[in-house]
């Protein structure tokens, strides 16, 4: 059994037991730990250990945070990949679970920037601050091309021609489908903006989230806990054009996400399908 299955599993038993409040407690852990997969980050098992602890009401979600930070302070002497990609994913994990457990929310850039401060403080130096640089990122979907990400001069500009645009939207009458679609291309939207030297894509999703519950949504939460990594790539491919090769700006993979997440749809999302070459594979 990997690493992921198990903990997937440790923290499923608390929902299966049906007891409410441990049950939405185990939710939030698991999106929280499994938006780490996005980066490629694994959970310690003393981050697991933590999670059942808080869960269990044993201790809150600030006794967590301060034993998740001792634990790494004690690990300091003995330093290597595994602990520092461990340490982050543990630390940033804790951090989604005391924001997403929270009720309060302002839709607006200073919250974006907000939730990137308070996930990545003292894990980048840059936490909380708009990137001042452009920069590119090769995509193992895309064969190592990279999308075109929003210059840095025109990030805030961006932001808020996009939040105000998404304010003055009325969601009345829409069918599903339609408020689907709508949804997506403002993630979409937000994501390519890129607002952060790291960590957008966990920014973006824990942003989205507590968004999409102000809807009163009933979010599967085992949708963003066990298929971040297709997330990220979805919105890849939802960003990404190459006129020569004719491929183009394509949300479907975005909006089958988005289907699992608010509906009772159960579309197979599979990293593969996002691959530029897989139809031509299929062929």
């Amino acid at each position: 059994m990997s690493k992921k299955e198990n903990w997937n599993l440790e923290l499923s038993e608390y929902i299966k037991q049906g007891e409410p409040n441990k049950s939405e407690k185990a939710k939030i852990w698991k999106i929280a730990i499994g938006l780490q997969d996005v980066d490629g980050l694994k959970p310690s098992k003393y981050l697991i250990d933590t999670a059942k602890e808080y869960i269990e009401g044993n201790i809150d979600i600030h006794e967590a945070k301060k034993k998740i930070d001792e634990y790494y302070k004690i690990s300091d002497n003995r330093k290597n990949d595994e602990i520092e990609n461990s340490e982050e994913a543990d630390k940033v994990a804790v951090r989604i679970t005391e924001i997403l457990s929270e009720k309060s929310f302002n839709f607006n850039i200073l919250e974006l920037t907000n939730i990137h401060l308070r996930l990545f403080k003292g894990i980048y130096k840059e936490a909380g601050k708009i990137r001042d640089y452009n920069f590119t990122k090769n995509e193992w979907i895309l064969n190592g091309d990279t999308v075109i990400y929003c210059s840095y001069e025109t990030i805030k500009d961006a932001l808020e021609y996009d939040i105000n645009q998404e304010k003055s939207f009325s969601y009345k009458d829409l069918s599903l489908e339609e408020l689907i679609k709508h949804i997506t291309r403002f993630t979409s939207n937000i994501w390519q903006v890129h607002p952060f030297c790291e960590g957008n894509t966990r920014t973006t999703a824990v942003f989205l989230i507590k968004y999409l519950k102000t809807f009163g949504f009933n979010i599967n939460y085992d949708v963003f806990a066990e298929n971040s990594w297709y997330f990220r790539n979805a919105l890849v491919r939802s960003n990404y054009k190459n006129f020569e090769k004719n491929i183009f700006e394509d949300t479907s993979y975005l909006e089958k996400f988005f289907f699992n997440l608010v509906s009772n749809t159960n579309y197979e999302l599979k990293n593969r399908y996002t691959h530029i070459d897989y139809k031509q594979e299929e062929k």
